[in-house]
C-alpha cells in the first residue's frame, strides 16, 4: 500500500536540514525565540539553508522577520498534524500526553467513520477490511517480537480502508493527518505487552457491523476500540515512572489455542473466536 504520509524528501542537502533543524527544535535543542541561523550552524550555501526555512516556516515552526531574523516559534504556531513534525516528535521519547491528544482526535472521527462505511461500504471495500483483519491476525501468531510491525502495518491498513469506505470526499481527504496519528499511536502501544492481542476482538466487532451494515454498531465498536487505545496509552506514564520502558520484543504473546465456533467466510481464517458488540 501507497504511503500516504507525505513528509519531505531527504535526498537533497535542503531536504536534510529541514529534518536536522526540524528534530532539533522538536528536542528543545533550539528554542522558541532563538535566532535559527546562529544556532544551526550548518556548513551549507544560503540557497539551501535559504529553502529549508522556507519549508520549516510553512510548517509553523519559524518565522522569519526583517531586522530580527529568523527565529524559532512559540509552539502554539506550530502545526502538529504535519506529517514530518509528527514523526519528529516520535523520534522523541514517549510523550503520553501527546498520544492522547492523538486518540482524541481519533475518537471524533473514526466512529462517524465506521457509521458511513457500515452503510456505503462496497464489496472491494469489504473484502479488503476482512483481509486487513486477517493479516492482523496472522501478524500474532508468530514469535513473541516478529510479528509487530506486520501487525501495524495491517492495523493501520484496516483503519485507512474504513475512512476511504466512508464515501465521504473530505473525510477521505484527512486520511493523510490520520494515517501519521495511527503510525506515532499504533507502533507506541502495540508494543505495550498483550495490547495487540486484546485488540483483536475489538477490531472484529468493527469488522462484523460494517459487514452486517449495522451503522450504530459500527459507531460504538469503533468508539470501543478507541476507548481501549486511550486505556493503554493511560498505562504508558506509570510504566515509565517505574523504569519499566518497553521493550519491542515482550510486545504480545503466543495466542493460546481457542476452540473455533461458526464464522463467516471472512473470518475463518484468522482462528480467532468470534465477537460482537451490542
Amino acid at each position: 500500500m501507497p504511503s500516504v504520509s507525505q513528509q519531505y524528501p531527504h535526498r537533497n542537502l535542503h531536504g536534510r536540514i529541514v529534518h536536522t533543524l526540524g528534530r532539533r527544535i522538536l528536542r528543545g535543542e533550539i528554542r522558541p525565540g532563538d535566532a535559527l541561523e546562529a544556532a544551526s550552524a550548518m556548513a551549507a550555501s544560503r540557497t539551501a539553508l535559504r529553502e529549508a526555512i522556507r519549508v520549516l516556516a510553512a510548517k509553523g515552526l519559524v518565522e522569519a522577520r526583517p531586522k530580527v531574523g529568523t527565529r524559532v516559534t512559540p509552539r502554539e504556531s506550530w502545526n502538529l498534524l504535519d506529517p514530518d513534525v509528527m514523526a519528529w516528535q516520535h523520534d522523541e521519547p514517549l510523550a503520553p500526553s501527546f498520544l492522547r491528544k492523538l486518540t482524541e482526535v481519533r475518537a471524533v472521527i473514526e466512529p462517524q467513520a465506521a457509521a458511513f462505511a457500515a452503510q456505503r461500504a462496497d464489496a472491494d471495500a469489504l473484502t479488503a477490511l476482512a483481509t486487513a483483519y486477517a493479516d492482523m491476525a496472522v501478524a500474532l501468531a508468530g514469535p513473541d517480537d516478529a510479528g509487530i510491525d506486520a501487525f501495524v502495518e495491517a492495523d493501520m491498513r484496516f483503519h485507512l480502508t474504513i475512512l476511504r469506505a466512508s464515501g465521504n470526499d473530505l473525510l477521505e481527504q484527512m486520511t493523510r493527518v490520520v494515517y501519521t496519528a495511527l503510525v506515532v499511536s499504533f507502533r507506541t502501544t502495540s508494543r505495550l505487552p498483550g495490547s495487540a492481542r486484546r485488540s483483536l476482538p475489538k477490531h472484529r466487532a468493527v469488522l462484523r457491523a460494517i459487514t452486517a451494515r449495522k451503522p450504530a454498531r459500527a459507531h460504538a465498536a469503533m468508539r470501543s476500540l478507541v476507548a481501549n487505545t486511550a486505556r493503554d496509552i493511560g498505562e504508558l506514564p506509570a510504566r515509565l515512572v517505574k523504569g519499566a520502558p518497553i521493550r519491542p520484543g515482550r510486545a504480545v504473546r503466543k495466542p493460546s489455542a481457542q476452540p473455533k465456533r461458526r464464522a463467516g467466510p471472512a473470518l475463518k481464517r484468522t482462528g480467532l473466536p468470534e465477537d460482537d458488540t451490542r
